[in-house]
């Protein structure tokens, strides 16, 4: 798989170094490339606790991006996925304590405890306070002596350094920090395998398929189970959390493991929201990437029942850009839409034929959806159909309300239906269409001269012409050949978007940001969904 690198062997130094370069400052790191790999505070103050966090890479931002003024003193980064050296870890710590002391926060995985717990005694033999705490808040593996630490990590390095950066001691730091180890919980769920730089990617989770509890390091989860969507998802993972809920109040963080977009993850959120253990959730962190695993396609749900104090530590300012702060998780707010926007409803009546076409004409366009995206993919961004499809389905459901017998005043209907429903230029331009015919039938238009006038409306307010491969090659010759009937009409319509497929450069539309040899040999996605409908009502 092709990646953004220049070699897996360079890969950790040189991303440690853009992070240090682009901190203004704020950040450095301890010579001694390429076995000690230590991101340092250049502002720290050595009478503090400090607190000293790390592991493999591969888990960005986790764990340099959270080295800053209320979180991190130091971070210790192995190669990805693998543990640092003792050595890298005992010279994290050389490098910021002082006489209070120093906390290490060690998520348990054998490396990271071994390396970091002999790292400790030697520095305890140099005469230094140390402290170390080990957090295994993965709850996928209920049968496991060791649970694994994972992204409730992160509530320890924010609530342990709120209060080292207001100066409490070694002992009450390492007390709040085991306190939050007790009561935060994770699990995780992936659609996809991660990609580890120079290997070949893991294909083990089928299609249709999402795997339940699996590490941040790529190992397998749990179990695989059926994926259904987001609602589903969310609930097998509430469902696993549930048992080991605490008492009162929770703080969620809503991890992004790499690979999930921020449509998905907001989507996790509301479901996390309307899910059984909802109203127990007060506040969120996130949704956003906070350990990662590399680019896999999945998301963690960490949880924390917490009291005053906590919060407070929670929500206290830090430097780090990549912490996203802490927020309530409130009720959507809805404002009443403006005047003006929604207009004034026509007087509904019923007409059976007029309302048989319209469902006829909404069913031909929902069934070619995933042939449209699909053609819309070879030279656009794969979303006519649904585009086509969602608008179809919007008007099918609206005509109780429609004027269906008053051919002007439904004309306007649809438009104004399509502009409210119907997304992209495809919408806007539908609408400015059916606009045009309603203000054409109100002076006395036959319906073809109706429809006619809309097509003249659009072509010139979107300025496309026949040739330009849009919708416009199909619909004008439609339009042309109609008083001869719908066999004509379809057989133009065919004709005219088969036309587009030798059209190699678009003058108008999406299509014409593309070179042309994208375009060869495929229909234009609009022209086509008109032949199709004419097809489909002939």
């Amino acid at each position: 798989m092709k990646q953004f690198i220049n070699s897996k062997d360079t890969l950790v130094t040189e991303a440690i170094d853009g992070l240090v370069r682009a901190s203004s400052g704020r950040l450095a790191r301890l010579d001694g490339y390429p076995h000690v790999k230590v991101v340092v505070r250049t502002d720290w103050d050595r009478s503090k606790v400090a607190l000293v966090s790390g592991g493999g890479s591969g888990h960005e931002p986790s764990h340099a991006g959270f080295v800053g003024r209320g979180m991190l003193t130091a971070a210790v980064c192995g190669d990805v996925f693998a543990s640092p050296s003792v050595d890298a870890v005992l010279a994290g710590i050389l490098a910021v304590t002082g006489k209070s002391g120093c906390l290490l926060v060690v998520k348990n995985y054998t490396g990271d405890r071994l390396n970091f717990g002999l790292a400790a005694e030697r520095a305890r033999a140099f005469g230094l306070n140390v402290a170390m705490v080990i957090v295994d808040d993965d709850v996928a593996l209920p049968d496991l002596p060791q649970a694994r630490g994972v992204a409730g990590t992160l509530f320890v390095h924010k609530i342990a350094g709120a209060l080292a950066e207001e100066g409490a001691d070694l002992e009450t730091v390492a007390a709040a920090a085991q306190r939050v180890i007790d009561g935060a919980i994770s699990i995780g769920m992936s659609l996809d395998t991660c990609t580890v730089p120079g290997s070949p990617k893991e294909d083990r989770i089928a299609f249709g398929k999402a795997e339940l509890g699996l590490g941040i390091h790529g190992e397998a989860g749990i179990e695989q189970v059926e994926f259904a969507g987001a609602r589903a998802a969310m609930a097998m993972v509430v469902d696993r959390l549930r048992p080991h809920l605490g008492a009162g109040d929770h703080v969620a963080l809503m991890n992004n493991l790499g690979g999930a977009t921020p449509l998905e993850m907001s989507v996790l959120t509301e479901e996390l929201a309307r899910s059984d253990i909802g109203a127990r959730v007060k506040w969120l962190v996130g949704p956003a990437p906070l350990m990662t695993s590399l680019d896999m396609h999945g998301f963690s749900l960490s949880l924390l029942p917490v009291g005053a104090g906590q919060m407070k530590a929670l929500d206290a300012p830090v430097a780090p850009r990549a912490w996203p702060g802490l927020d309530r998780l409130d009720e959507p707010t809805v404002l009443p839409i403006p005047d003006g926007v929604t207009p004034i409803q026509p007087m509904a009546s019923e007409h059976p034929a007029n309302r048989a076409l319209i469902e006829r004409c909404c069913d031909l366009l929902i069934a070619a959806e995933a042939d449209l995206n699909a053609l819309d993919a070879k030279s656009g961004d794969g979303d006519t159909g649904s585009t086509l499809a969602g608008a179809a389905r919007a008007l099918r459901a609206s005509l109780d309300r429609m004027p269906l017998a008053d051919p002007t005043q439904l004309y306007r209907a649809i438009g104004i239906e399509l502009s409210q429903t119907m997304g992209g230029s495809s919408g806007v331009l539908l609408a400015i269409f059916f606009a045009a015919a309603g203000d054409a039938s109100a002076s006395g238009k036959s319906w073809i001269g109706a429809l006619s006038a809309g097509l003249d409306r659009i072509m010139q307010v979107g300025g496309a012409q026949p040739g330009d491969r849009t919708m416009i090659d199909a619909l004008a010759p439609a339009l042309e050949a109609l008083p001869n009937g719908l066999p004509a009409a379809a057989a133009a319509a065919r004709a005219g978007a088969d036309r587009t497929a030798a059209i190699t450069r678009a003058k108008a539309g999406r299509a014409a940001y593309l070179g042309e040899g994208k375009l060869a040999g495929h229909n234009d996605p609009g022209a086509e969904a008109v032949a199709r409908l004419l097809e489909g009502l002939a």
